[in-house]
């Protein structure tokens, strides 16, 4: 799906900028488009086609940035030097959701689940929803013998790349794989896109999936309270929110933002649900070949970092911090 959109500033309002890819940060962007539209100026055009097609596009110079759930790897980093003409490409993490664990259970409508728990769903260890596993951390409830059909993106995605990487921090005993866009969990289901896991979830009775909160909420799905360490916290925007006030840079000081998802994940604070995804918008440092194209980037993010938070939480997106924004800014503003 592409959105389309005008916004930013004067100075550069005939400039378009493109983008392409993570499928989770769709509806911020449709957000971001209509607070541009309302400041007008640059025309936003993004594709929600999934972060390994959105870096494809990136890295061949099909557009300007891409979205991506995860940061590039190693091979990546070298192929986006060559195509942002020997400069580094940066990381800035302008959009921030968690990731729901939606379910379609008949007759349960509170859900307590951990990591371990998750771990063993996802790859077929657990297969029923009155598991004693499932039972000890939801004493009380009338859980049905119901199959459980765990539901996986079949596409290359960085939510995936995120979900494993956060088993494997948090319960590594259960979940022995690397982490990877692809998925390496056994058995279940698969479903393109976030669209595609949503719908399937809503339309397959004992069904649990990984997917962006928004997709959840859009289709009325149950999500499940997680117990990171500290009890079972249910996801908000305020459990959210305490998360991404603890999200720390892998290499602090520098300008490329990606963030430390290891610390992130391995989080127990009371209170906090640190399953969250912080996509990203990589970008050229320098070295487009249009030179207006930095100058439409940093207007169109500085409005969305400035204009464009109020409402995310209702789209399924936490609204970034003070200080996150800060930060953000100061790489926002050393594009050239």
């Amino acid at each position: 799906m592409a959105v389309s959109a005008c916004g930013g500033g004067s100075s550069s309002s005939s400039q378009t900028i493109t983008g392409e890819g993570s499928t989770a940060q769709q509806k911020a962007m449709e957000h971001f488009g209509q607070v541009l539209t309302d400041n007008g100026g640059v025309v936003l055009d993004y594709t929600g086609s999934g972060s390994g097609d959105g870096i494809k596009k990136f890295l061949a110079s099909d557009v300007d940035f891409a979205g991506s759930d995860s940061a590039l790897k190693p091979d990546e980093v070298i192929k986006a030097k060559t195509r942002c003409g020997g400069n580094d490409a940066w990381h800035i993490p302008l959009v921030a959701g968690p990731v729901a664990i939606a379910y379609n259970v008949d007759g349960v409508s509170n859900l307590n689940l951990n990591p371990t728990v998750l771990a063993e769903i996802f790859n077929s260890k657990i297969t029923t929803w009155n598991d004693p596993a499932i039972a000890a951390l939801n004493p009380g409830a009338k859980l049905p013998a119901t199959k459980i059909n765990p539901v996986h993106r079949s596409d290359s995605s960085g939510t995936t790349d995120n979900f494993q990487a956060f088993l494997s921090k948090a319960a590594p005993a259960a979940w022995p794989y690397e982490h990877s866009k692809e998925f390496k969990g056994n058995g279940g289901s698969a479903a393109a896109k976030s669209t595609g896991v949503g719908d399937t979830v809503k339309k397959t009775p004992g069904s649990i999936a990984y997917v962006e909160w928004g997709f959840a909420t859009e289709n009325k799905l149950g999500v499940a309270a997680i117990d990171f360490g500290a009890g079972p916290v249910k996801l908000d925007a305020t459990s959210a929110g305490k998360a991404l006030d603890a999200v720390t840079f892998k290499t602090p000081g520098s300008k490329d933002l990606v963030v430390d998802s290891d610390k992130l994940f391995a989080s127990k604070t009371p209170g906090a649900y640190p399953l969250l995804l912080t996509t990203y918008e990589i970008v050229c440092s320098t070295g487009y070949s249009n030179s207006d194209t930095a100058a439409s980037l940093k207007s169109a993010f500085t409005t969305i970092l400035n204009k464009g938070q109020d409402g995310l939480s209702g789209i399924g997106y936490v609204p970034l911090p003070d200080a996150y924004k800060t930060t953000v800014q100061g790489t926002v503003d050393a594009l050239k």
